[in-house]
């Protein structure tokens, strides 16, 4: 079954799952206060060449949206007078050969596996998993432990699990996909209603847009909010879910 196909599916069958003491009750569009400046309380250090390289894997039937909206991000954060972009953005695949992703599109990978430089984030979106090469799952195994964060976007944090980054960790996915999370990696803690779960040096966020959220937050995490609001005011983005991370609270229940 083709991956959009499979979503569909799990949209209109599945129960949604709600975790006992994780549901949010809180009215949909509701947000609580912001949560605090990450730069102040969950900081990332910058690289001695200060230089931040994030990887986007690429694999068959990628879903656009959840990768280009963090690549956005990341392109538009400038620093200082002199505009610096302080991040090196490519894309990874199994191999340099063009890989048709959702829509249409193809994108052909800048690096492959065995040539791709360390990452400082690597990003993870819905990719479908028949179709995943086994050695994408070998080089997230290998790079994570170098990275700052390994984030996924929506249910490439299907992706993260199948690679084992998850096992006892606490995670979220594209809503329609929380119970299938839950039954497939028992040993995940499926986090419902989060726009981004953080734990440790891995990060999931919701469902497609919220992959923008995750990343205005990395940049914040960096930089500090000023920068991150400017890179919003830059990108035209009204979204505030990287400040509330409880703001899918709709889809908990």
């Amino acid at each position: 079954m083709h991956r959009r196909d499979a979503m569909k599916a799990v949209l209109a069958g599945a129960a949604p799952l709600v975790l006992a003491g994780d549901a949010l009750a809180a009215t949909p569009g509701a947000q609580s206060a912001p949560v605090p400046d990450g730069r102040l309380t969950a900081p990332l250090a910058l690289p001695a060449s200060g230089r931040i390289r994030a990887a986007f894997l690429i694999s068959p039937d990628a879903e656009v949206v959840d990768f280009s909206g963090p690549w956005g991000v990341f392109e538009y954060v400038l620093l200082g007078e002199s505009s610096r972009q302080p991040f090196d953005l490519y894309t990874v695949g199994a191999s340099r050969e063009p890989v048709t992703v959702s829509g249409g599109m193809t994108i052909v990978p800048r690096h492959g596996f065995a040539d791709a430089p360390a990452p400082d984030i690597v990003v993870v979106p819905a990719l479908n998993l028949g179709r995943l090469s086994p050695a994408a799952l070998d080089w997230l195994r290998a790079v994570h432990p170098g990275t700052a964060v390994t984030m996924s976007v929506c249910n490439g944090s299907f992706v993260l699990a199948r690679a084992g980054l998850l096992d006892g960790r606490s995670a979220t996915a594209h809503h329609g996909g929380y119970r299938l999370l839950q039954e497939r990696f028992p040993n995940v803690r499926v986090m419902p209603g989060r726009r981004y779960v953080e734990d440790g040096r891995l990060a999931t966020s919701g469902g497609l847009t919220s992959g923008v959220d995750l990343a205005m937050r990395i940049v914040e995490r960096y930089f500090g909010r000023e920068v991150a609001r400017e890179t919003a005011r830059r990108l035209e983005y009204q979204g505030t879910g990287w400040m509330h991370p409880d703001s899918n609270a709709e889809f908990a229940a």
